[in-house]
């Protein structure tokens, strides 16, 4: 089932020689739709796009799809929400700030810390920070945030992912996890006091240990999940293992919501040469989520 523009939906189905036929939408068949046949829950836009050209025109109809998404997992009407690529500039272009789907998906759903959980084939990397400048990360790294972080993908290993006894590998922040305060003091006063406290829960965690040591196989195979300290030192490692079957899971909300691990590619689109396999991956992790794991 999609919230999209029909005839948008239908102009590129036809562009590309593709068989569609569009249906309204009904909350009570949970039967696979055949072949060609798409359920949709139609918001049209302002102005129809030249493919890979988007208008700032669309920008509200395109975040009231969010909202509208929201509300209905919220219901219980959708059992889950897959989103694609979206083009921040051009809503903030349209006056609208904003910084990205999960900021605003937590923010409609009250969710004061989404993590950002990335999962490919044999690896899943949760991040403490996301889209900041490499200068803010130690800053960020604080022992409340390091704590809300942990908590939420603990909790949520367990709840999503049914893990009884989630077993977590974090990674240090500087080289070789600060070298005992030669190379930086965020593990000594942040990081492994911070781990201490979290284990004296009970709470099996290992590290901090340096990001090199960490995505090595023995000790990745021993673990259900790693917390990088920041974007570039989680990704990379995630992106070459599994790039275009990766899936962006957001932990600490009320919904299921996935997406997928990859940008707009706007000089694809309408060409046919764009890659599923990313969008494919990101409904059947949602679909396992919805289902209970």
């Amino acid at each position: 089932m999609a919230l999209a523009d029909p005839a948008l939906l239908a102009a590129r189905a036809a562009r590309l020689g593709l068989p569609l036929r569009l249906v309204d939408f009904d909350p009570a068949l949970r039967l696979p739709a055949p072949a060609g046949t798409l359920q949709i829950v139609p918001l049209p836009l302002v102005r129809q796009p030249a493919p890979g050209r988007p208008e700032a025109a669309n920008a509200p109809v395109l975040l009231a799809a969010l909202e509208r998404a929201v509300a209905g997992c919220g219901t219980g009407e959708f059992d889950a929400l897959v989103t694609g690529p979206l083009h921040k500039a051009i809503i903030n272009e349209a006056g609208i700030a904003f910084s990205g789907h999960t900021e605003y998906l937590a923010a409609l759903t009250g969710s004061p810390m989404p993590v950002m959980l990335l999962v490919a084939p044999g690896l899943r990397v949760a991040l403490v920070t996301t889209h900041l400048p490499l200068r803010a990360v130690a800053e960020a790294i604080t022992p409340a945030r390091l704590t809300a972080v942990l908590e939420v993908l603990h909790g949520d290993l367990q709840r999503r992912y049914g893990f009884a006894r989630p077993r977590i590998l974090v990674c240090g922040l500087n080289p070789h996890a600060g070298e005992q305060g030669h190379l930086g003091h965020e593990e000594r006063d942040c990081i492994e006091p911070t781990l201490d406290q979290l284990r004296a829960r009970g709470w099996l965690l290992t590290g901090p240990l340096p990001a090199d040591t960490a995505f090595t196989p023995p000790p990745l195979a021993q673990h259900d999940a790693v917390l990088a300290m920041y974007h570039d030192q989680g990704l990379p490692v995630l992106k070459h293992l599994g790039f275009g079957r990766g899936v962006n899971v957001t932990l600490g909300l009320p919904i299921v919501r996935t997406s997928v691990d990859h940008g707009t590619a706007l000089p694809l689109a309408g060409t046919g040469r764009v890659e599923l396999g990313s969008f494919e991956a990101a409904i059947a992790e949602a679909s396992r989520l919805a289902a209970g794991g």
